[in-house]
């Protein structure tokens, strides 16, 4: 049955949400209060990279079922998809979730749902949402239907897995989870597996603490790897043809709207048990220091003076425009208080979001005295080093990714250094 919708945020999933709704016979009202990002949408111009969207947005506003504003309107369905981000103290920052409550409590009435898709810590519906929708003076679970289902897509790939993707159906009642799934089956073909709101809470960050933990351990791994002048990678393929072993891949850390994020909610939970959580995170919040540390390590090493490095990728994974929470950040500015030059450069992030940045790659190879690849873009896999050789006062590479093709840049007269392998290095 066609609904009218109101989704509140129209960043990295909420967009990619309206369009879906819009494109599979909804009618939809999409709100931001980023005036500049309403303006771009409304023109059928993006303010992010996702494969696919720029098709579904020219079709969801030619066809006129989807409409955006810096406002609310009336509708069947409330979806609130805003940030729920951690402030400096690792606390999470609730504030755009209660304002986006509040803002559609004015227009909500009896027969409404209302869904949170934002992943929030567990009990955020129970104690944020409906205290905000209260103030309508409907009941809860009775006159207005309230649930959590929390978004499972990656960047990248959010309309193949929008789709594909099992969906958790968390409502304050059995109604309201039914309502929920109801409408989701328009083009979720998953599983709708309904609980309630608060497991629904708890299971989508597990699910983000469960692969920041296995990084963790796999950038412990790595660590110890090259201690014992062993390629980790390799040992981490091998230990994975284990039918009960699933080991991630290492990094210069973890980035992201909900891996490097959604564990904190359970440490400010609860801190005093939530002790392994709250380890891989430092550990996995180490590792820019230490990626920066064995960069200079390596230039120091070498004799070189004044070291200018060619930083790779400053999105938090391949391929798309994302910086929320990036390592690659932070890696760069370990690196300048390690006193080296830095200039930093992403193909896909078309405007300088810090000072180092440039939109120019020569730029960066210029008088280099290393690369450091943070990014695993497919534009840096294919990279010609003979080409950027020309450019660069020492011919080094660090690859913190494992996604170049060694042989080729040692061809071309590079010593490449890999994150968790010791050839080549005391690392």
């Amino acid at each position: 049955m066609k609904k009218s919708i109101c989704i509140v945020g129209l960043g990295y999933i909420g967009l990619p949400t309206a369009v879906m709704f819009s494109n599979h016979g909804h009618i939809v009202h999409g709100v931001d209060v980023n005036e500049s990002v309403v303006e771009r949408i409304r023109n059928k111009k993006l303010h992010i990279e996702e494969n696919g969207l720029q098709e579904r947005l020219d079709q969801a506003i030619d066809s006129q079922t989807f409409t955006v504003s810096t406002t609310p309107e009336k509708a069947d369905v409330f979806i609130i998809a805003v940030p729920s981000p951690i402030k400096a103290d690792k606390t999470a920052n609730l504030e755009y979730i209660r304002s986006a409550a509040k803002a559609i409590t004015p227009f909500v009435e009896k027969g409404n749902l209302v869904i949170l898709e934002s992943t929030v810590p567990p009990r955020t519906v129970q104690d944020v949402i409906i205290p905000e929708l209260i103030q309508s003076g409907l009941e809860i679970g009775t006159d207005i239907f309230v649930s959590h289902s929390p978004e499972r897509v990656i960047p990248g790939r959010a309309f193949e897995e929008l789709v594909s993707n099992d969906r958790i159906i968390g409502g304050v009642n059995q109604e309201s989870a039914h309502m929920t799934a109801n409408l989701y089956s328009s083009f979720v073909k998953g599983k709708m597996h309904e609980t309630d709101d608060v497991t629904a809470e708890l299971v989508k960050v597990m699910e983000n603490t469960y692969r920041d933990v296995n990084i963790a351990l796999a950038n412990e791994l790595a660590k110890i790897a090259q201690t014992i002048d062993v390629n980790v990678w390799e040992a981490i393929r091998l230990a994975n043809f284990h039918p009960r072993v699933n080991i991630h891949q290492p990094g210069p850390g973890v980035g992201g709207h909900c891996i490097a994020v959604d564990p904190w909610f359970l440490v400010e939970l609860n801190p005093e048990l939530a002790k392994i959580i709250h380890l891989a995170r430092r550990t996995n919040d180490g590792m820019p220091e230490y990626t920066a540390r064995l960069t200079a390590d390596i230039l120091k090493a070498k004799g070189v003076e004044s070291p200018k490095v060619a930083a790779l990728g400053l999105a938090f994974k391949g391929n798309i425009d994302d910086m929320r929470e990036s390592p690659s950040v932070d890696v760069v500015g370990e690196l300048r208080n390690k006193e080296l030059k830095v200039v930093a450069y992403d193909p896909h992030i078309k405007t300088n979001n810090i000072d180092v940045q440039t939109q120019e790659p020569e730029e960066a190879f210029e008088g280099a005295s290393a690369i450091v690849i943070l990014t695993s873009h497919d534009e840096f896999k294919a990279l010609e080093p003979n080409e950027i050789a020309k450019h660069m006062a020492h011919k080094v590479i660090i690859d913190t990714k494992n996604c170049i093709d060694r042989s080729k840049w040692e061809e071309a007269g590079f010593e490449v250094y890999v994150l968790g392998d010791s050839k080549n290095s005391k690392y």
